[in-house]
């Protein structure tokens, strides 16, 4: 019979990165839900492929085989019980770290509890057989694709990751017929880089860093980083998250959100640290990613993840520092230049969250601490820089509305001799206000209470809620609660507590309490609440959104309409 590889997608993927990761010895047990994937394998030809009846001595199979070569070593079975008999060889596998890729077929999963045959539940395991479990669901277009791409990628990853030991995959299938393809797809392939490994070469142009949330960078982690742009002149993109006051430092929202001509071309980008807050970040600019974390996952928050440095920051920066070198500095000084000149031409905002970041961000004092709220406030004050010896820091872990003004309470007690700003919206004040109480609160706290009366996140155009208008105000953005904006609710809770109260409601009201709340004397903590109303507030942001430079906006929709060969071409009539 004249049988190529699978018309299913996800099989197709599978043996594309089996061969790319140098995955050849398969060892197959009979079924029919993965009898399609051992079909492709056997037309592939490159494969070292066994066959066991018994699972379970198919398992002990690759036990030896792993043990002996040193390699990964594939095991496939299907459906029912099939792959309960793999479990003492991978209870042994675990417990030696031998790395055996798993790799069970399955039917369609929403059949599972619905009385067919042969569908079993393989969402829960034993601790200790596996050190990683995923699911392919059947392919049905590009971003199923990539998901299941990065999945094989991360479970193959898994088999040498932090000592190493059998992963698992398991594999959905439709019981297609068509094994008519002849070439495999391309698919993107993930590698981890480890501390001994060869390192792969800078690619040539444009390098980036951009850091998500991070602990604040030593001295000499900062150096290192600094070095590496020095001698490749690299750009280190931050949000009020990511930790580092190096010379390269550059804040990307409001490049990013108006097309600045300086994010353009960016070959490679190099991802630090975590969950980002900044929403108009830079990583979509880039062609390629690599990220730089100890923990060794493969995160692809862009989709263009290549490979993963398993390595601290400061020995991935000190590895290259000298390597593939391309030296200068006018990267950083073209995105300031145009970071300026942006900033320069904001026009006047109205009251609002957005204008009074503008207003504070040059006005806080130097080495204090500030925290921002999520959404709304963090975003606003990622448009704008504040002094390097400021440390700033935002809930964006879990991304929540609650325990911001604990964890502002937390950091004060630290370090109390240091003013701790918080920046935050009525919603999470509210939800957290029990911290204020709190007997160990001590003067050196500064709030600023941003009470616009509702969630107005849900209110402004780029939120989906937008389009119900006033009706989203009830059961939406939950407006109308903690006294609907009342003006001797929060005052005299603060001052009940002992702290001082300001208030504001205009541009000219909170400039005139601006000096008070920036005060860089210690004496008493304050609550500084500001009322605004949520159509200033979408207006502003509407303004930072929309009034993008003219000439970006015209080169991306002729982009979009003819394409880059299309785009080269206009260029070049019009040198003619």
């Amino acid at each position: 019979m004249n049988t190529h590889y699978s018309s299913e997608k996800g099989i197709q993927i599978l043996v594309k990165l089996l061969k790319e990761h140098h995955i050849k010895r398969v060892i197959t047990s009979p079924g029919t839900t993965n009898m399609m994937l051992n079909a492709s394998l056997m037309y592939d030809g490159s494969f070292e492929m066994y066959s066991s009846v018994d699972e379970r001595s198919a398992a002990y199979m690759a036990c030896g085989m792993a043990e002996e070569s040193g390699e990964p070593v594939m095991i496939t079975c299907t459906g029912a019980t099939a792959a309960r008999n793999y479990m003492p060889g991978l209870t042994e596998a675990y417990y030696r770290k031998l790395p055996i890729l798993v790799v069970t077929g399955t039917q369609d999963l929403r059949r599972l509890g619905n009385l067919y045959d042969q569908v079993t539940d393989r969402s829960v395991h034993p601790n200790d057989i596996l050190t990683f479990s995923t699911y392919i669901p059947t392919v049905r277009d590009d971003k199923d694709a990539d998901s299941a791409a990065l999945k094989i990628n991360q479970a193959i990853s898994a088999l040498t990751l932090h000592g190493g030991g059998p992963a698992h995959i398991n594999l959905e299938t439709v019981y297609s017929r068509d094994l008519s393809v002849t070439c495999l797809p391309p698919v993107k392939v993930v590698k981890r880089i480890s501390y001994d490994d060869e390192l792969p070469t800078l690619p040539q142009g444009r390098i980036a860093i951009f850091i998500g949330s991070h602990r604040a960078f030593t001295e000499d982690v900062t150096m290192s980083i600094d070095r590496f742009c020095e001698n490749h002149n690299a750009v280190v993109f931050c949000d009020h998250t990511s930790g580092y006051k190096g010379r390269f430092r550059q804040l990307d929202a409001l490049l990013s959100l108006k097309g600045a001509k300086c994010l353009d071309n960016v070959r490679l980008l190099i991802h630090l640290g975590e969950i980002s807050g900044d929403h108009f970040n830079m990583g979509t600019c880039a062609k390629e990613v690599w990220r730089v974390n100890e923990d060794g996952q493969l995160r692809d928050r862009y989709g263009k993840l290549t490979y993963l440095f398993e390595m601290s920051d400061k020995h991935f920066f000190e590895s290259y520092a000298n390597k593939d070198c391309c030296p200068g500095i006018s990267f950083i000084q073209e995105c300031q230049a145009d970071y300026n000149k942006i900033y320069d031409e904001l026009p006047e905002l109205p009251f609002s969250n957005v204008w009074m970041a503008k207003a504070l961000a040059p006005e806080i004092p130097e080495s204090s601490i500030i925290h921002f709220g999520i959404l709304t406030s963090l975003r606003s004050w990622n448009f704008f820089e504040v002094s390097n010896s400021i440390h700033s820091a935002s809930n964006v872990g879990g991304f929540g509305t609650d325990g911001i003004l604990s964890s502002l309470l937390g950091a004060s007690l630290v370090n109390p001799n240091k003013l701790h700003f918080c920046v935050i919206g009525d919603l999470a004040f509210f939800y957290d206000m029990n911290a204020l109480g709190n007997r160990h609160l001590d003067n050196n706290l500064r709030i600023l209470l941003v009470n616009n009366g509702k969630g107005c996140e849900f209110t402004h155009h780029l939120n989906p809620g937008h389009i119900f208008e006033e009706d989203v105000n009830q059961y939406i953005a939950a407006a109308g609660h903690y006294g609907n904006q009342s003006p001797t609710l929060v005052r005299d809770y603060a001052r009940n507590l002992g702290m001082d109260y300001l208030t504001a409601n205009t541009k000219e009201t909170f400039l005139a309490n601006m000096e008070a709340f920036v005060n860089p004397v210690i004496s008493n903590s304050c609550v500084f609440e500001v009322f605004t109303r949520d159509i200033d507030e979408n207006a502003a942001l509407k303004i930072m959104a929309n009034v993008a430079s003219m000439k970006h906006q015209i080169k991306e929709g002729i982009k979009n309409t003819v394409g880059e060969k299309g785009v080269k071409f206009i260029k070049d009539l019009i040198k003619k």
